[in-house]
């Protein structure tokens, strides 16, 4: 053969006649692979159908970019045989796992079958989704959950709990280090409850999602207490009251297209940051509604959203736990282009005072947020700490400490706005310059005080009001003199307790241009294993 010619090759026919057994075992892989991929058959299919659900295959194929899904261990079996397990062929072990593309971002992701036993968790099955758990460390991606499943595969025993503490292990191991979010397409219950109670981000379906330890007839024998699936661990029960679930969804379809919007703010890794975006809207604009919010009375309530929204890029606003503890708002805006997290007291709710679910809440965003090298916005409009006999034995000197912790251990650029009032122990927590606020902001209303200045001049003027003679007209001077004084932003800004007194109009580029200048700040930790959080 000459130097320059190109070889040929075998022809395909010949090829086919000798190796005839190369067709067969294409063969063989193609019904192996076939039988594994239809599930639990069509009959099990057509029921997960008829309850409004989607199959595994489906679900990824809905959230996962175009023809970017590989999956692993499709012909994993279970080695267990007992209880019938040996007759019966369990496909792909009930859960679908591999790793994809969303929005052009490497993930890894399982997806539990409902279709084949129930989804329910045997060894070989954890070990296929610790496999992925894995592999999304390795390779430093999120890991995404679509948990759909009955529980633990009673017939192998302690080898399926067993396999959830490997799960819980690994969860523990990846916290902090990949983004993990967990999607309850169904039933889950008793041990599996866990794992996604370790992940960063839980999202549940209105109607179509349950969480609990225990059932209700479990519940029922215990307490004598009567209840439903639904009011038991449902989605708004999990959303509104528990505070289990940050994002609650009407349909499979708004679930990914949630959880495609989320891992736009978020990095792959505790190693990057945010990916930015082209910036959207003017670093520059200011903003009437702003002025007009500063010039309210100072016992108005406002929506704490619409300050949001004026705010971020294109007045968008991605909100975290929207109906748990609404008197402290969290989630994530883009300024500039940049990835934020915002953290806000809501006058609208409890006068935006912090309670314990708002402190827990608060302080759980703020972690993921500092994990993950996402820059915090802090707005404060807060009087205090919620009082009560139910607070105070609740664990609020405990449990309310959990907010002032993150804010300190934060090491993200941290920059905060005094909007209106910030009283109390509640003005130190909400990011104040003593905690380590980077740069803080006040508007020209705003109140900073150890109490508000009616409780002051109660205690401070008692005598001379009792002995005054027209009450109310000398309260009213005496207040007026008090927040002159004392709680003026003058006073702080004085100290150097506020860097800066601005105009409620500019505070989006104020905010853009304190970011921007500590893009580069890195903080030096004290040498030490980890802190003791007031857990």
């Amino acid at each position: 053969m000459a130097m320059n010619e190109k070889p040929q090759g075998i022809p395909k026919a010949d090829r086919q006649e000798k190796r005839p057994e190369v067709n067969s075992k294409l063969r063989l892989l193609h019904e192996k692979r076939a039988r594994a991929e239809a599930g639990g058959g069509p009959e099990r299919v057509a029921a997960q159908r008829a309850r409004g659900k989607l199959t595994a295959r489906e679900r990824i194929d809905m959230l996962v970019d175009d023809d970017s899904f590989e999956e692993i261990d499709l012909l994993v079996e279970t080695k267990s045989a007992d209880f019938g397990l040996g007759e019966r062929y369990l496909a792909a072990d009930g859960v679908v796992t591999g790793f994809a593309r969303i929005g052009g971002r490497t993930v890894c992701l399982y997806a539990q079958d409902f279709t084949v036993a129930g989804g329910s968790l045997g060894l070989a099955h954890a070990m296929k989704i610790c496999k992925a758990m894995d592999m999304a460390i390795t390779a430093g991606v999120p890991l995404i959950g679509l948990c759909d499943s009955g529980g633990a595969r009673i017939q192998e025993g302690v080898e399926s709990l067993g396999g959830y503490a490997e799960i819980f292990y690994r969860n523990v191991q990846a916290s902090g280090y990949v983004p993990q979010i967990s999607a309850i397409l169904g039933p889950c219950a008793g041990g599996a409850v866990y794992s996604p109670a370790l992940t960063d981000f839980i999202f549940m379906i209105d109607g179509v999602s349950h969480m609990f330890i225990t059932g209700p007839e479990v519940v029922k024998a215990a307490t004598g207490e009567t209840c439903d699936f639904e009011s038991l661990g449902g989605a708004d029960t999990h959303s509104r009251l528990s505070g289990v679930a940050h994002f609650v969804a009407g349909s499979e379809h708004d679930c990914f297209r949630q959880i495609r919007e989320l891992l736009d703010f978020l990095p792959q890794n505790c190693r990057e940051t945010p990916k930015a975006v082209m910036a959207s809207d003017d670093p520059r604009r200011e903003s009437d509604l702003l002025e007009r919010v500063g010039e309210l009375a100072a016992g108005k309530a406002y929506k704490i959203h619409e300050v949001i929204w004026e705010i971020a890029d294109g007045h968008q606003f991605f909100e975290v736990h929207k109906n748990f503890a609404r008197n402290i708002v969290c989630g994530f805006v883009r300024l500039n282009g940049e990835s934020v997290g915002v953290i806000a007291n809501n006058p609208k709710v409890l006068s935006g005072a912090l309670d314990i679910d708002a402190s827990e809440k608060g302080a759980r965003f703020i972690n993921f947020c500092d994990s993950f090298n996402i820059p915090l916005l802090t707005l404060v409009d807060v009087p205090g700490y919620w009082p009560g006999l139910e607070q105070e034995h609740g664990g609020i000197i405990r449990r309310g400490a959990k907010l002032l912790y993150a804010y300190c251990r934060a090491s993200v650029p941290k920059v905060t706005v005094v909007l209106r009032k910030a009283y109390g122990g509640a003005y130190d927590v909400m990011s104040s310059k003593h905690i380590r606020g980077d740069v803080n902001f006040a508007w020209p209303c705003a109140e900073i005080a150890a109490v508000g200045p009616q409780g002051a001049v109660n205690v401070l003027y008692k005598a001379e009001l009792k002995a005054a003679q027209d009450p109310e007209k000398r309260r009213a001077e005496l207040i007026a003199e008090y927040t002159a004084k004392f709680a003026s932003p003058f006073q702080a800004a004085k100290r150097g307790y506020i860097d800066e007194v601005i105009e409620a109009r500019v505070t989006r580029p104020k905010v853009i241009r304190a970011f921007k200048f500590l893009k580069g700040k890195k903080v030096e930790r004290l040498p030490k294993k980890h802190g003791n959080i007031p857990i």
